[in-house]
Parts: structure tokens; sequence; C-alpha cells
């Protein structure tokens, strides 16, 4: 039976929404981050050298990264696939499996680059220092987001806002394993927008009701707890 090593608010959240979407059985392991720095447990390494989540085990397999975990199950599991969840990898030189292929690479390759910067600098201002800094603090990450992070991520939001305005999912009218990968940066880059992001990207927050209204979705959070950090 497969287990899912999986890290509170990570994103190996969009793993567990794809094994309920399949209907494979699995185990599920939850790990807590340290409570100060926020970081996974060194426990995680016992699993694989990285000590990193997402990671699966299958038998003798050991899996790690999202993207590579989201194919494996696709590839061995997919076959299974009931009802909308079969078009999860469209046929090899359509426009859908280019849309596929290009949102799994941009999901981590380019997108969560800024939203990892957007958590680190809106948090580095909030933790223990001397008091006199703080101020330098407040300023100097107000300002990187401003100037640098702000801007990339509006262009990302406007990104995928056009998209989904022509698009029910990330690669047309089925859904994909696009979506799956794509899912914790939505809900992320939805959560550090600016206030408003609703009514300014209301494409992409439809989309994500259409994504957290899924059943398998709801049980996949129920069994690994809320998918971003609050």
């Amino acid at each position: 039976m497969i287990t899912v090593h999986h890290l509170e608010t990570s994103r190996s959240q969009r793993v567990l929404w794809l094994l309920e979407e399949l209907g494979v059985p699995y185990k599920i392991k939850v790990y807590k981050r340290d409570p100060k720095t926020k970081l996974a447990p060194a426990a995680l390494k016992a699993v694989h050298p990285l000590g990193k989540s997402p990671v699966i085990t299958d038998g003798d397999e050991t899996i790690a990264e999202s993207g590579a975990i989201l194919e494996y199950l696709a590839e061995r599991y997919g076959a299974r696939a009931p009802g909308d969840v079969a078009q999860l990898q469209p046929a090899v030189g359509t426009p859908a499996h280019r849309q596929v292929r290009f949102w799994m690479h941009y999901a981590e390759g380019s997108l969560m680059n800024w939203l990892v910067m957007k958590l680190v600098f809106m948090t580095i201002p909030t933790q223990p220092m001397p008091f006199l800094v703080r101020p330098i603090a407040r300023a100097l990450c107000g300002a990187v987001q401003a100037k640098l992070i702000d801007p990339n991520l509006a262009t990302a939001l406007a990104y995928m806002e056009e998209h989904l305005s022509r698009n029910a999912w990330f690669a047309g009218e089925h859904l994909s394993l696009a979506d799956f990968q794509m899912s914790f940066a939505v809900e992320a880059a939805l959560s550090r927008a600016a206030a408003g992001a609703a009514i300014d990207f209301p494409h992409l927050a439809a989309y994500q009701s259409r994504m957290v209204a899924r059943p398998a979705y709801q049980r996949g959070v129920a069994k690994g707890g809320p998918v971003v950090m609050g």
C-alpha cells in the first residue's frame, strides 16, 4: 500500500487530492513543522535523504518531488481513473498535453519561487530581533516586496487569470495533472495576494472554488489538514 509522508501545510496536499480522485488506497503519515522555524522535522530524512515533503513509498519504491509523484501515480494507477479524472494525461502531441507539460513545469520552476520569497519577506519582520533593527528589517523587506516580488507575482496572477478566463481547467476542458500540480500554487498565490484578490482575479478565484468544491479535494484536506499556512 502507498504511504504518503505528508508535511502539514505543504505541497504534499496535492498528492492526497490525486489519490482521493483515483480512489487508490493509501496510508498517511503526518509530520509537524517546527513551531519556531516552520521547517520540516529531521525525521523525514529517514524516508528520503533530502528530508523534504512530499515523499511517497509504494512497495520498494520511494518517490520524492511533487511532479514526479503525480506522474508516477498517473502512470501506475491512472488507467482506473473514473469519470472526469480520465484525462489526467492527454495524448502526446495534443494542445492539452502541451498545456499540461507547461503548467507542470511552471508551478515549481517559476511561480513557487516568488511565492516562497513572498512568505519569507513577510515573515522576517515578525521574527525576534533587537528593537532598533526591526524598523530597518521592515523597511528592507517592504522594499524588496514592492520592487521585486510583488511585480512578479502580479504578472503571474494576471497570466493565470487570463488563461483561466478561456479554460475551465489549466489544460482546457478537463481536469489533468496540471491542476494537481498548480493547486498549491493557486491557493498560496490567492492567500498571499493583496486584499481583494477575488475581485481583481475573478476567474482565478472561480477556479479555486471549483477545485475546493470537489469531494475528493475535501477528503484530502480532511485527512491532511489546511493547505497553506495561516
